[in-house]
């Protein structure tokens, strides 16, 4: 058939050398990759428990063992890291006799609530973890015996059970944070029955029970989110437990109303109480505000103030450690998301500075003016407090003056701020909720990333880059991947990551799956494929793009761009497409009247591009057509026209057009 007969439509893929013009908008993922790519690709494997979905409530990486366990509903699971979840071992463990019948009669859903959900998985010792569950609404914890590295051991210890007050929440969804230090558990949590009584709680060990004071109004309403021991200095007796948490309190400016903020609190390890005041309860608990915020014109910030979670990045020695926060606005007008980093050394000074006054409810807070008493309220028994002539060796040795002080000031003045001074990353208008976030020190050809994974509540994780191109004022995001983890989407509640072992361990109600950081041979076969994906984990190795290796000398391993994607730089000379016309990869697929061809309207990867053409009878050069929000051509002898509709069977409607 003669050219001016056909009507032709092209399509081409082509990936730009300079990469800029053709790159993605900054919330587009580079690559897509669905639950079912996933499997097919072994990049990712999914533990469902015997009966078909766990109702997930903790999980611990133990990476000395190579496990990791799970507590659910009634149960509790370890699976062996390497061997992709074969041969579990499950313990069961049902609220005890009666705990079931008194929680439907105290009113709770006995489908939804009454059962034993464990909360609590900790190292307890060499030999045992401590699991503590919420026993029908009557908190209960009790020893696992899960044995010596190398053995795969799961038995619940039946004389250890005791209750699990002020250690567990009673219901199975209530947040709340833990951490397991020196034989003792600290607890932030609502220990009643109906969820009202807010404290920190440490318990188990040979030094009585301490809490926090419900007289001394502490906590307003607070949302746990985790909690940690984190050394200040070589000293250990100047250990603290932080707790990072959301509360509601009333306007700071005295106004009327009450205002979510975020906090960081923190108590001494060897806090002991004081001796007449404060008895059994916290003598150095001071709190201080976490600012994540956007400056905005005329002095106007948007605020973050929601905490969702929190990551700890242990820096290599000499380094100050680095607090990831990830945030979401409390505002009815819009939902965004943020992730603030802080510098520890930063929290450190905010606790040093000022402490926060207020003369009345009515009044505004202001820096405290007076004289600050010794031992300065908040400080623990160390060598610092013990000098001659004043053997503060024990908190139960601090004058009564400062444990006052302490009691009506715990709040800091000044708040914490984020490094830079605002986010790393803000992302608005989202179809999905962000709820969890872990982050990964990656080291590449030209210098270090934060991988950050951000967990959603469609059973998805972002794998993104913030990069600093230009100023301060002008983070570059990156959205590397979305991965679909779960094959239903389902809110992800727990994430952990090996560095050792580069996996992702995702959990949510339904399960567990653990994630490969990195599959770098999915970006393509071309070097500018694998430099346009700007993933710190993979460069071009002069044959396919695979696992970046830092401190190499060979200049096959540095074929990596992460800051700019200009494969220009990088990969020119590596193959005769390449050097063609600044394009790559380029594909053309013809389409001819009277005939069925599918064209694929959206391109594997975000770099690629599409362009449509129509050839008429009688022009020499086919016309570029881009036909808004076209899924049929329809082309004929006279000519072609574009009508609306749906995709071909087949297409989902989304991905292609018939010609």
């Amino acid at each position: 058939m003669a050219p001016s007969a056909w009507a032709i439509c092209c399509l081409l893929w082509g990936l730009l050398l300079h990469g800029g013009s053709l790159s993605p908008g900054p919330s587009v993922p580079r690559l897509r990759l669905s639950y079912r790519d996933l499997l097919s690709a072994n990049r990712s494997a999914v533990f469902l428990g015997p009966r078909g979905s766990l109702d997930l409530r903790a999980l611990y990486l133990d990476e000395y063992r190579d496990r990791l366990f799970l507590g659910g509903r009634d149960a509790i699971y370890s699976l062996r890291l390497d061997q992709a979840w074969l041969d579990p071992r499950e313990v069961l463990w049902p609220p005890q006799p009666g705990q079931r019948e008194e929680c439907v009669h105290k009113g709770r859903d006995p489908s939804v609530e009454c059962a034993n959900f464990v909360r609590v998985l900790q190292p307890h010792n060499q030999t045992h973890l401590l699991a503590c569950g919420t026993g029908a609404f009557q908190p209960t914890c009790a020893l696992i015996a899960v044995g010596h590295r190398g053995e795969h051991v799961l038995r619940l210890e039946p004389r250890s059970v005791e209750s699990g007050r002020g250690r567990c929440p009673h219901e199975p969804s209530r947040p709340f944070a833990s951490t397991f230090v020196g034989g003792e558990l600290y607890t932030g949590l609502n220990a009643d029955f109906l969820g009202r009584e807010a404290m920190i709680f440490r318990s188990g060990g040979p030094r009585p029970a301490l809490r926090s004071d419900s007289d001394q109004n502490l906590l307003h309403e607070p949302r746990f989110v985790m909690a940690a021991r984190i050394p200040d200095n070589s000293d250990q007796d100047d250990d603290k437990v932080y707790f990072f948490f959301s509360e509601t309190v009333p306007s700071p400016d005295g106004g009327p109303g009450r205002v979510t903020v975020s906090r960081v609190g923190r108590v001494c390890v060897n806090d002991a109480g004081g001796q007449r005041v404060l008895v059994s309860k916290w003598s150095t608990f001071l709190k201080a505000r976490l600012l994540c915020s956007v400056p905005g014109p005329g002095g106007a910030e948007t605020h973050f103030d929601q905490l969702e979670d929190v990551f700890l990045l242990w820096p290599s020695s000499g380094k100050s450690l680095e607090v990831y926060a990830l945030f979401s606005t409390v505002s009815a007008v819009f939902q965004g998301y943020a992730v603030c980093v802080y510098h520890m050394a930063d929290i450190w000074e905010v606790f040093k500075g000022p402490f926060a006054h207020q003369d009345g409810p009515q009044h505004q807070w202001g820096a405290y003016a007076g004289k600050v008493p010794f031992p300065r309220p908040g400080v623990c028994p160390s060598k610092m407090t013990a000098q001659p002539g004043r053997p503060f060796g024990s908190t139960k040795d601090y004058p009564d003056e400062v444990l006052q002080f302490a009691r009506a000031h715990p709040l800091m003045f000044r708040p914490v701020r984020p490094r830079r001074g605002r986010p790393v990353l803000v992302k608005t208008h989202l179809a999905q909720q962000l709820r969890q976030i872990v982050v990964d020190r990656v080291e590449a050809e030209d210098g270090s990333y934060d991988v950050i994974f951000l967990g959603t509540d469609s059973g998805s994780v972002l794998k993104v880059i913030a990069l600093q191109v230009g100023g301060p004022d002008e983070p570059e995001e990156v959205v590397l991947e979305e991965l679909q983890v779960f094959k239903v989407p389902t809110p992800i509640t727990e994430m952990e990551i090996s560095v050792k072992r580069q996996m992702l361990y995702v959990g949510s109600r339904l399960g567990v799956a653990q994630l490969q950081l990195h599959q770098c041979e999915t970006y393509g076969s071309a070097c500018a494929e694998c430099c346009l994906a700007r993933d710190p984990y993979c460069a071009w190795d002069g044959a396919s793009c695979t696992r970046y290796r830092p401190g190499t000398s060979k200049r096959r391993f540095r074929r990596q761009d992460i800051r700019h994607g200009n494969p220009a730089l990088q990969c020119l000379g590596q193959s005769q497409e390449e050097e063609a016309a600044g394009l790559v990869a380029t594909t053309t697929i013809y389409g001819t009247e009277h005939n069925s061809t599918f064209l694929e309207c959206l391109p594997k990867y975000p770099q690629a591009a599409v362009r449509w053409f129509l050839q008429r009878p009688g022009n020499e050069r086919p016309d570029q057509a881009q036909p808004p929000g076209c899924r049929h051509l329809h082309l004929h002898d006279t000519g072609a026209r574009l009508l609306p509709g749906g995709g071909p069977p087949g297409s989902g409607g989304d991905h292609g057009c018939t010609a």
